[in-house]
């Protein structure tokens, strides 16, 4: 046993069978214990390094301890996510092929093949990942092995709603000695009526999402900047008339009136601190809320998120730079 699978047991077992699931329903074939022993050193050595990062400029959560165990979750989260729309991506490549397979399957059987060969001729390299699936009921089914048994088998390996809606079909249609060849041309058709009216959804709700990302990867960065570069502008001044400023002023008739004004405590580094934190978060909501609208699953918007928070801070550090030498100096900031 190497020391990769030795270090996947400081997982949970939960865990541990989470992580097995997932492999198996993605494209990625590695052995699991390696892979988990192999994404804990990799998350605890990227979250030294964060966390040393972090605490160089000054942004540390409490302790470094806590530091260092938020950085390791973000890190194992991002490996899940990962895996996620790696599954996600092979459903996607199964739905699209998932009517011309089927229709592929239909003519050979009508052609007089057998069900076993007609799966096997129907297996073609641009159907992706239902190709080997494809091979595999085939071959299990000349060996001996019964076609209801092998078709079980593959709901296993692809986490697809529409391939598992028609497994369950074939299996029901050959055990009630049905006509195979025309349920999957029918099968066939109402997966494509399917995606076609997902399709159109998907235009209709496009503007909402356009929305979202405007809002918040362009219109949010702007105001944020200009709220910074005000705050800056307001704290010195106020803090200058502060320095300057008697603590009490005197009337012309000798009564003295209690007006002072103290330094303000908030700096514009936090402000900045701030912005930066409330673009991060909104980037993230709004990245799961595209993915909903877009897919109708939230973790659809993860790969959103990575753009829409670059362009968000970048945006931001460009408004606030233009701002600074387009009106700074006017304003002696």
């Amino acid at each position: 046993m190497s020391v990769f699978a030795l270090l996947s047991k400081a997982y949970p077992s939960r865990v541990r069978d989470k992580f097995k699931d997932m492999l198996k329903y993605s494209t990625y074939k590695v052995i699991p214990e390696e892979f988990m022993g192999e994404v804990l050193t990799g998350s605890s050595v990227g979250a030294v390094i964060l966390t040393l990062a972090l605490t160089y400029f000054d942004i540390v959560l409490m302790h470094v301890l806590v530091t260092f165990i938020a950085c390791f979750i973000v890190l194992q989260a991002a490996v899940v996510v990962w895996l996620s729309l790696n599954i996600s991506k092979k459903a996607n490549i199964v739905d699209e092929s998932l009517p011309d397979a089927l229709q592929l399957m239909s003519s050979n059987i009508r052609a007089g093949l057998t069900t076993d060969k007609a799966l096997l001729m129907a297996a073609r390299p641009e159907f992706g990942p239902l190709e080997a699936e494809i091979r595999r009921i085939g071959k299990e089914t000349m060996a001996g092995k019964s076609l209801t048994s092998a078709l079980k088998k593959t709901t296993e390996h692809i986490k697809s709603h529409d391939l598992e809606r028609t497994v369950e079909l074939m299996i029901y249609s050959i055990d009630a000695g049905g006509q195979l060849g025309d349920l999957l041309d029918q099968t066939a058709d109402d997966i494509r009526d399917q995606q076609m009216l997902r399709k159109e959804v998907k235009a209709s709700v496009l503007m909402y999402v356009m929305f979202i990302f405007i809002a918040i990867a362009i219109g949010a960065p702007a105001l944020f900047a200009m709220s910074s570069f005000l705050v800056e502008l307001l704290t010195r001044n106020m803090n200058l008339i502060a320095s300057e400023m008697p603590s009490d002023f005197s009337s012309a008739g000798g009564s003295a009136m209690p007006i002072s004004i103290t330094e303000i405590k908030i700096t514009a580094e936090f402000i900045r601190r701030y912005s930066l934190v409330s673009l991060t978060l909104s980037s993230f909501f709004g990245a799961m809320v595209m993915g909903l609208i877009m897919r109708g699953e939230e973790k659809a918007g993860f790969k959103y998120f990575p753009p829409m928070v670059a362009i968000a801070i970048i945006l931001f550090l460009v408004a606030g730079f233009l701002l600074q030498t387009l009106l700074g100096g006017m304003m002696s900031i």
